[in-house]
């Protein structure tokens, strides 16, 4: 009797013994080998929805060095663009910061739009059909 259970104990553990080894696993022929040098560039896809640009306008961002940079950055919101301007190379100069100001106030009011300050050294102008919110919105902790 206990020649049958040990030979029946060895029959039993050779067949459970490979699904211990890798229950799950593939053999080495069946695994696909992937080159790790391939890679794709997304910069030069070109996408069928990014073609067609569907909203109103962009967001787009310029520094201001001196008052006559006004001309090159004020444009772009009167093509419905909204600018955010960095004005902390002229934060220092009260006058020419009080100059800059006030035209890009008259930039909102030709179109019809809104302007405000952001932080310590940015201003945005946003075109007619969009509001700047004041209201902070604060994460929690």
């Amino acid at each position: 009797m206990k020649t049958l259970i040990s030979s029946l104990s060895i029959t039993t553990l050779r067949n459970v013994m490979p699904l211990l080894k890798k229950p799950f696993g593939k053999a080495k022929e069946e695994v696909e080998t992937v080159e790790t040098d391939q890679y794709i560039d997304l910069g030069q896809l070109n996408f069928e929805e990014d073609v067609s640009f569907a909203g109103k306008g962009m967001i787009k961002i310029a520094e201001i060095y001196r008052y006559e940079d006004l001309a090159k950055v004020t444009q772009p919101v009167y093509n419905g663009n909204i600018m955010m301007i960095d004005y902390s190379a002229v934060a220092n100069d009260s006058l020419t910061l009080k100059r800059i100001t006030n035209e890009l106030k008259s930039v909102a009011r030709d179109t019809n739009g809104d302007v405000a300050a952001i932080g310590k050294n940015l201003i945005v102008v946003a075109p007619n059909g969009i509001k700047i919110d004041r209201h902070k919105i604060k994460g929690g902790y």
